[in-house]
């Protein structure tokens, strides 16, 4: 049914417009003819941009997969290269959320980012949430996003224990799907488009999603003009550690066996119980080789990735030095490994969060104030290429 009040033309026009941001190169074929405008980054200097969620406490998976690597940037990045990190509590409740815990967990999230050595002078550290840019640049994209390539996203599916092969339109998909959900990848686009990000560390599993974003820029900016940046891949060097009871699948905190994952804030006993019960295997003495031994594997590979002084430039060549070596000993050897490592990082976290809270609400605050600076500048382009 026609909208009322709005002529046929404009009906029409609307419709070529919708396909042309979901399948830019139609601009032709369609014949819409469009006032394009060009807008000049006001920097030619990196901006690197990477979110992680509210879950609390990261584990060490988190750690060596990610947040070492950010703290990494920030050492070494030149001072003009814009890094902004941000705690995704938009996309959080995603799936349902008690509201106290999860302001226990954007806490306890922020504060082991302080923990871990990111600076708030150097890096913007910020809650999503606290940015309506992202949500306000989500809605835009939105309107020119494609049904069909957001259906063929991995999130959503995972996220409901479906089928890779599955339809949003199936009836068994659509009992469950929530369109928050369905248009996760749209929010995450807006999150890296809204500080025109140039660069975005990920690992091989987030590929796809950075290439949607990339979808997004280069279709608004085939209408409107060059206003927003396609983002190129970081890849991030992080590393991949496994479950301690399941070697096969990665550390999670969704397990619910609270043995299979070691938290940054882990005393140093918590530690040692549990890689004392890590599922390792039968065979005597210590090597590496992930297919026939993922759990001794694994715990080769903690110890590697967290090494200070070892000459070693594989875990396999970590391994040798290990020969001989029994399990038992191995694992008091993890133990020590990953508490000279996190030890620091535990006594920082536990000074910030049993400390005034002033801490953690200036760093809060002045991560918005950045945050909001840069989202602000991107959306003034982005609303008046619009029409806004």
């Amino acid at each position: 049914m026609p909208a009322v009040g709005v002529p046929a033309r404009l009906l029409a026009q609307h419709t070529k417009f919708a396909r042309l941001c979901s399948s830019p190169s139609a601009a032709v074929s369609n014949g819409l003819t469009l006032q394009r405008r060009s807008y000049v980054t006001p920097s030619s200097s990196k901006v690197i941009f990477s979110g992680i969620q509210p879950t609390g406490v990261p584990h060490l998976g988190n750690y060596l997969g990610a947040l070492q690597q950010w703290v990494k940037l920030q050492k070494e990045a030149d001072r003009d290269t814009q890094l902004l990190y941000s705690i995704v509590d938009l996309h959080a409740i995603t799936v349902p959320q008690d509201r106290a815990y999860l302001r226990q967990c954007k806490r306890e999230m922020l504060a082991t980012l302080l923990a871990i050595g990111l600076d708030p002078d150097r890096s913007t550290i910020f809650y999503q949430s606290s940015v309506p840019a992202h949500s306000e640049l989500m809605w835009i994209l939105s309107c020119g996003a494609s049904m069909g390539y957001l259906s063929r996203m991995t999130q959503w599916k995972s996220k409901l224990d479906l089928a890779d092969n599955a339809n949003p339109l199936d009836q068994s998909s659509k009992s469950k799907l929530k369109l928050g959900l369905f248009s996760y990848p749209v929010l995450q686009a807006a999150d890296i488009l809204v500080h025109r990000s140039t660069h975005v560390p990920v690992g091989h599993d987030q590929s796809q999603h950075l290439e949607f974003a990339r979808e997004c820029a280069n279709g608004f900016n085939h209408v409107h003009g060059k206003v927003l940046s396609a983002p190129e891949t970081l890849l991030s060097p992080g590393k991949r550690v496994m479950s301690l009871d399941r070697p096969q699948y990665k550390m999670s905190k969704s397990h619910p066996n609270p043995k299979s994952r070691i938290l940054l804030t882990d005393s140093r006993e918590e530690i040692r119980k549990k890689l004392r019960v890590a599922v390792t295997d039968s065979i005597e003495g210590a090597s590496y080789d992930p297919v026939q031994r993922p759990g001794v594997s694994n715990l080769i590979e903690i110890a590697f990735n967290l090494q200070n002084q070892s000459e070693a430039s594989s875990p396999e060549d970590y391994a040798r030095d290990l020969e001989g070596v029994s399990l038992k000993a191995l694992k008091d050897h993890v133990t020590e490994a990953v508490d000279q490592h996190i030890g620091p990082i535990r006594e920082r976290f536990e000074s910030i969060i049993k400390g005034s809270g002033r801490e953690l609400e200036d760093a809060a605050e002045l991560g918005s104030q950045k945050a909001n600076a840069s989202a602000n500048a991107t959306m003034k382009l982005v609303k008046d290429a619009v029409g806004f």
